[in-house]
């Protein structure tokens, strides 16, 4: 008998009254809330958490899933969805982790335990064509560097449908993950995957958009975070005693990787004050998100360029 059949027990559905699937839904929450889940990997809430594993154990349709709330479940049903809701609460994984699904700008990903769970408010610039930083028609190429799943890369097309694009990232079992994502979306003419420790690997390729969302979090935040965070590979997140490591050397050496007209676009989160300090007077515009997000900004080549001695001396401080 499995440890979870063992568990069962103490979560039997069946004293409950427990029928349709909004039954088993709120039930799931309440079980989530109870045991303390911290969630904000896809999802906001013990009930869309609850909801997202259930349609995706019972293949049901989360768009149109108003059609099968009230919809009674058998009793293999209830039971495989008793054994999810344990699995979630002993593993603290992410939901994204036990479906294996992730949903980003619009797009299905597959996802596992070596990449992060897509997440970047980077999702709204996409679907806002980058807010007239950017013009369709003059990207080509599109270098998307801590790829991780792929998920940006992939997305920006919608932006730049027309465009060449470069998932690079250290992790092989990251551009796996990423590689399923080409295929998924038959793009293997136009996107690939680059092993690289960010450009390292990338001598005299040059980029119209450099994208990334590098591992920003400090040393102090990383010893606190939630389990459901520390499922997630550290080498996607940890950067550092202020979480700048890797964006020190991204600032650094873009410039050398942008055409004449390109932008670099960067995602660092709540080290955004960090960023703000150690590079005190470079224009770094910092987008607005109605979807919720921060700490994303943009530079110019020709900025990165005038504010050049400041990033390499920032750079050597890693030294």
């Amino acid at each position: 008998m499995s440890k979870l059949t063992d568990l069962s027990d103490d979560f039997d559905y069946q004293h409950d009254g427990l029928e349709t699937l909004l039954d088993f839904v709120r039930w799931g929450a309440k079980l989530f809330t109870q045991a303390g889940l911290v969630f904000g990997h896809g999802t906001d809430n013990p009930f869309d958490e609850a909801l997202i594993l259930s349609c995706h154990k019972l293949s049901l349709p989360l768009e149109r899933v108003e059609q099968y709330l009230n919809a009674r479940l058998t009793f293999a049903e209830r039971t495989c969805l008793t054994e999810l809701f344990i699995l979630r609460i002993q593993s603290r994984q992410p939901a994204a982790y036990l479906t294996g699904q992730a949903r980003f700008a619009g797009l299905d990903f597959y996802v596992n335990q070596h990449t992060l769970v897509p997440r970047s408010p980077m999702a709204e610039l996409i679907e806002k064509g980058f807010q007239g930083w950017l013009v369709e028609d003059e990207v080509e190429r599109v270098l998307d560097l801590c790829t991780g799943s792929g998920c940006i890369g992939i997305a920006s097309l919608q932006a730049f449908d027309a465009a060449q694009v470069d998932l690079v990232d250290i992790s092989a079992e990251a551009l796996a993950v990423a590689q399923k994502n080409i295929a998924r979306y038959g793009l293997e003419g136009q996107v690939r995957a680059i092993q690289s420790d960010l450009f390292n690997a990338l001598e005299g390729e040059r980029y119209d958009v450099i994208l990334s969302n590098p591992p920003y979090v400090d040393a102090i935040e990383m010893a606190a975070l939630a389990p459901e965070y520390q499922a997630e590979p550290a080498l996607g997140l940890a950067a550092g005693v202020d979480g700048l490591d890797l964006v020190r050397r991204i600032l650094a050496q873009a410039a050398d990787h942008l055409t004449d007209n390109g932008v670099l676009i960067v995602e660092v989160g709540v080290s955004q004050h960090f960023v703000e300090q150690v590079y005190e007077g470079l224009p770094l515009y910092w987008f607005e998100f109605e979807q919720g997000g921060e700490g994303v900004f943009a530079i110019s080549r020709e900025e990165l360029l005038l504010f050049d001695d400041l990033l390499q001396s920032r750079y050597k401080e890693l030294s």
